[in-house]
């Protein structure tokens, strides 16, 4: 029997995209922009700071780089502990040793159960963005619209009354949303999220709220993704860094400016035998003449400026 006409008219497909969330365009295609002092790589290191639940529930799924043994899953759980009891002071040590401006993406539970490294955060004065409530708290399809609604609003009311800080930028946890996430975000005063992979710069996302930008963070850098989903060495790690390093400096030589955005862990790299590959990364990509590095939002402040004012 054959099909009826309907099933093959889609009225939402055009050239480009099938959906109004932004417009479609070509990188090679768009205004250039230009970063402080003529600079012309942005360097945004994200580190995500973390916090699984040893009883997690895995709803609607068990988020990555959670716990995968039977309950209770200590060898895990106490893993992602030592990077925010230990990995992270190494960081910290490696971002002051060769000048370098973190942004930091903080699970609001983390913030509640760690004063101290909150502070310690804050006392730099450093960027925090929220990275949702705890990474077993997922946004997803199908979710409670209120569950959902009331999640984003517990998670940056509260990390920004503990911060001190206006917290404008968001990262879900395993980067997952449902379709009316965008819409809660800028709602509750989000500028900016990382949760879309699928650009090198920065772009204007529609919401019913008004706009968002979505900012660029690889995944295909991530130390997580590379080191744990890829199973490449760190070495291997390091040289792609340096590798994108190289190649978005060349690109933006015509193209103009670009953007690396680098996410990293200290429950991963923050170990003993992988530290010192973060280290040659940040003593590689700050001696390149033409990078400018900065926090998240000031990138996005300096992007938007440029587009506002052509």
């Amino acid at each position: 029997m054959a099909l009826d006409k309907e099933h093959l008219e889609y009225p939402h497909r055009r050239y480009g995209m099938d959906h109004d969330r932004y417009d479609w365009s070509m990188l090679s295609e768009r205004r250039a922009v230009t970063w402080p002092e003529g600079k012309r790589l942005a360097l945004w290191i994200n580190v995500g700071l973390q916090f699984y639940p040893l009883n997690q529930r895995g709803t609607p799924f068990a988020v990555p780089g959670g716990m995968t043994m039977p309950y209770p899953d200590l060898r895990h759980y106490s893993l992602r502990d030592y990077g925010n009891r230990v990995g992270i002071y190494r960081f910290l040590q490696a971002f002051d040793r060769f000048g370098v401006k973190a942004t930091f993406a903080m699970n609001t539970e983390l913030a509640e159960r760690t004063p101290q490294l909150l502070a310690r955060i804050c006392d730099r004065g450093d960027e925090i963005l929220c990275h949702g409530w705890n990474m077993d708290s997922l946004h997803y399809g199908g979710q409670d619209p209120a569950e959902e609604a009331s999640l984003i609003q517990r998670s940056l009311d509260r990390l920004r009354a503990l911060s001190g800080q206006d917290i404008t930028g968001w990262i879900s946890p395993a980067r997952n949303e449902s379709a009316k996430t965008p819409d809660l975000l800028a709602q509750h005063g989000v500028r900016y999220f990382c949760d879309w992979v699928n650009d090198d710069m920065p772009y204007r996302f529609r919401t019913e709220q008004g706009e968002l930008v979505a900012m660029p963070l690889s995944n295909e850098l991530e130390d997580r993704f590379v080191l744990m989903n890829n199973l490449h060495s760190e070495q291997s790690w390091l040289e792609q860094v340096c590798d994108a390093a190289d190649f978005l400096l060349a690109e933006a030589q015509s193209g103009g400016g670009r953007i690396l955005g680098l996410n990293i862990h200290p429950w991963m790299l923050g170990q003993p035998h992988r530290i010192g590959k973060l280290e040659a990364a940040l003593e590689y990509i700050s001696a390149l003449p033409g990078v400018w590095n900065a926090s998240a939002s000031d990138i996005l402040t300096c992007w938007q400026h440029q587009q506002a004012t052509h």
